[in-house]
């Protein structure tokens, strides 16, 4: 068997056909090299040597003792047994418990007057001691008659690391561990993706030697060492992956699309009435030189809530049009497309009238286009993109149809790109003459480490600061279930907002005109996990709520309506209704997450809030204190005080920090599958790496990845690392990098 094929053995050939099925089936191992890439959660020590007399409940053990009785018992009328030992010491008895099939060999070999080791955790089981299911070891005579060679025998025992592996119902950690004994000889067979000279300057031991130690540890030096070096492989293979996907990015054309003086961002600058911020203008100056150049920019631009993100990237996208180039936004849904257009021509003015009677000679036409429109009103814009009229097209996935066509597509910015799957986004760069230049924009704050891996083919640029005149938010935690009152106050707050001329908003978690809905309007949403006696009811509706305070507290005021089923030009319809000062309330759902920007919203109630995630949360938050006045989030929960659902509230409630709500949302929601969406289901390709804890790892594996990519893009002297490479990447990966 050759030294790759040992990894690829299937493990119904060497555990038998039951077991491996249930590896597959339930913990997604189905080769030898899964099994031994499974590794233990954590280490049991078996415990400090005990006398019977001074067992601690709920620790585990080590004793030494003899066998004083031992019967089989029968109880399910005769279909279960279980088999009873009475251990003594000379100081006090122990009873010990095997069930089922686990009762066979212990009946064999736990004769009375057999001496032996057992370690296991202590329990109380009819106002009995017990040891349920220990592990034990036999002391033969030899070792019986030496009492020196007993101790020596008991301190092994007593000492030795236990795996706990990642287990399931259908198959418990010990037998995962018998498994794992059964292939680890072929440890011995991994192939080493670490360059040699990398290796042994960091000091790392080889990689089946990890192996071995990792599984069957004699000291926790030994977890410590493996640990090390298996993080480190999981840092630096994924590194190399997204260094060969940036490297493969600059040797790709593109057309340089540079500033125009005197043309339409320059005209668009002149009409500003504001300044942009030192960050703003950082940025620009990164995105401005990437898009100088001859081969496509791939930037993620990333920043907090309100931070002008938009505003960025319609300069980028005005250079753009200034060089003879058209761009293209692509948004997730029809509102944050429909409110993107209305911002963007507002802010354009007559630049965005170009060739239209009274627009700018300077001017270019701005369109929309999204799957809703009317066959004329798309009919036009197809014909404007073609033709080059149009500058820039906002859009949602609408525009990534066959249909669509391009003059000249230089630029592609993708907005909240979490919503998107890599293939649209690849099918909207392909519509270009040569590959266009890439501006990738979420409004969730991501941590540093996260970047280099989640977004590790991007260069990166941050906005952490906001713009002169936004106001802060103020958040507090309404819980209605123990503090009604608290509730009432919340509308009565409200209500002040509107009389002081202001509007706000209720968000819920679904729209409520039937069952079915809430299910298909919590596919793929982050919610969180049932915890509290409010989960056993259905999660509150716009529909219903909206009813019940236009009813009820809030009456008399303005309430409207805005959910994802609505038709596209009542949805337009009710938020330019809202934006224009026409509604007081605005009942719906999280299609107001992001992109929506009215300056008069001040108040913000979130219904449920213990149902979304925290990003989610830190997101609708930042549609209210957009303009000059203090902005006001309630969040309710029926929630219990002591909950994990409180806790994350409050954490929300306690800073206005997206980068460190983003920590504590990465920490809750673990880390998904860094290399694909965390949604789909993959067995994650991180086991060891933590991309909250590991930073410096991260960091140091990227530059040591960009020196081995840079040296041998190829990797054609390094073909263990290409081997590597291809373990990690499957097809669907591999795919993944390739359009990302």
């Amino acid at each position: 068997m050759d030294r790759v094929s040992a990894f690829d053995e299937p493990l119904k050939k060497l555990l038998g056909g039951a077991t491996a099925k249930v590896m597959a089936e339930h913990l997604d191992l189905h080769t030898v090299g899964d099994l031994l890439h499974h590794y233990p959660r954590r280490y049991e020590e078996r415990g400090r040597l005990t006398a019977l007399t001074e067992l601690p409940l709920d620790e585990h053990v080590t004793v030494v003792a003899q066998v004083a009785d031992a019967r089989i018992m029968m109880f399910n009328n005769g279909r279960g047994k279980r088999l009873e030992v009475t251990l003594t010491d000379g100081s006090g008895r122990l009873q010990l418990v095997f069930f089922g099939h686990g009762v066979h060999k212990p009946h064999k070999e736990l004769l009375p007057g057999r001496r032996a080791m057992f370690a296991g955790k202590v329990s109380v089981f009819n106002r009995k001691m017990q040891l349920a299911h220990p592990t034990y070891q036999l002391l033969d005579a030899k070792d019986t008659d030496d009492p020196a060679e007993v101790t020596e025998a008991v301190d092994a025992f007593a000492g030795q690391l236990l795996p706990i592996y990642p287990a399931c119902k259908q198959l418990d950690s010990w037998r995962i561990a018998k498994a794992v004994d059964t292939v680890l000889p072929s440890a011995q067979d991994a192939v080493d993706p670490l360059p040699e000279a990398l290796r042994e300057g960091r000091g790392f031991v080889p990689l089946p030697e990890a192996l071995l130690r990792i599984h069957r540890p004699q000291t926790k030096a030994d977890i410590a060492a493996a640990r090390d070096r298996l993080r480190w492989d999981e840092a630096f293979v994924l590194q190399v992956a997204l260094a060969r996907r940036r490297y493969a990015d600059t040797q790709l054309p593109a057309v340089a699309r540079r500033s125009v003086p005197g043309g339409l961002l320059d005209a668009f600058d002149a009409k500003l009435p504001f300044t942009l911020t030192e960050g703003q203008q950082k940025v620009t100056g990164e995105i401005f030189g990437d898009l100088a150049t001859e081969h496509p920019m791939h930037r993620l631009l990333q920043g907090e809530v309100g931070s002008g993100k938009t505003m960025v990237a319609l300069r980028a996208m005005l250079t753009v049009v200034d060089a003879g180039g058209q761009a293209a936004m692509l948004a997730p849904t029809e509102v944050l497309a429909q409110q993107h257009h209305r911002s963007i021509t507002e802010m354009m003015g007559e630049l965005a009238e170009g060739g239209m009677l009274g627009g700018s000679d300077l001017g270019t036409k701005v369109v929309l286009l999204t799957g809703s429109m009317g066959t004329a009103a798309r009919r036009q814009a197809l014909l404007d993109l073609v033709t080059g009229e149009a500058g820039i097209v906002i859009g949602t996935h609408a525009l990534i149809e066959d249909k669509v066509q391009f003059h000249d597509l230089g630029l592609v910015v993708v907005d909240e790109q979490h919503r998107f799957g890599v293939e649209q986004r690849d099918a909207l760069r392909s519509k270009g003459k040569q590959p266009p230049h890439l501006l990738v924009m979420t409004a969730t704050p991501i941590p540093r480490t996260v970047a280099m891996t989640v977004f590790g083919d991007l260069e990166t640029s941050v906005l952490d600061q906001l713009p002169a005149g936004r106001s802060p938010i103020a958040s507090h935690v309404v819980p209605a279930k123990d503090k009604p009152h608290f509730l009432s106050r919340a509308w009565e707050r409200v209500r002040e907002e509107v009389e002081n001329g202001h509007q706000a908003y209720v968000v819920c978690p679904r729209i409520g005109d039937d069952a079915e809905e809430a299910g298909k309007k919590g596919k793929g949403k982050k919610t969180a996990a049932p915890e509290d006696d409010a989960e056993k009811r259905p999660p509150l509706a716009v529909l219903d709520i909206a009813d019940q305070l236009a009813k009820g507290p809030l009456s008399g005021l303005r309430v409207e309506v805005l959910h994802g089923r609505m038709q596209p030009d009542d949805k337009d319809d009710v938020m330019r209704r809202f934006a224009a000062g026409e509604a007081d309330v605005l009942v719906a759902t999280t299609v107001i997450e992001v992109g929506v920007n009215v300056p008069n919203a001040t108040a913000m109630v979130i219904m449920d809030a213990d149902r979304f995630g925290v990003s989610q949360l830190h997101q609708l938050r930042g549609r209210v204190g957009r303009g000059s006045a203090p902005g006001l989030c309630l969040l309710v929960s029926e929630a219990h005080e002591a909950s994990p659902a409180r806790a994350r509230l409050s954490a929300v409630a306690a800073t206005l920090d997206g980068f460190e709500l983003s920590r504590i949302d990465l920490e809750q929601r673990r880390e998904g599958d860094v290399l694909g969406q965390a949604q789909s289901g993959v067995r994650s390709s991180l086991r060891v790496l933590s991309v909250i804890d590991d930073e410096e790892v991260i960091a140091a594996a990227r530059e040591e990845a960009v020196r081995v990519v840079a040296d041998d893009p190829g990797l054609e002297r390094l073909p263990e690392l290409r081997t590597a490479l291809d373990a990690l990447l499957d097809k669907d990966r591999e795919e993944y990098l390739d359009k990302g």
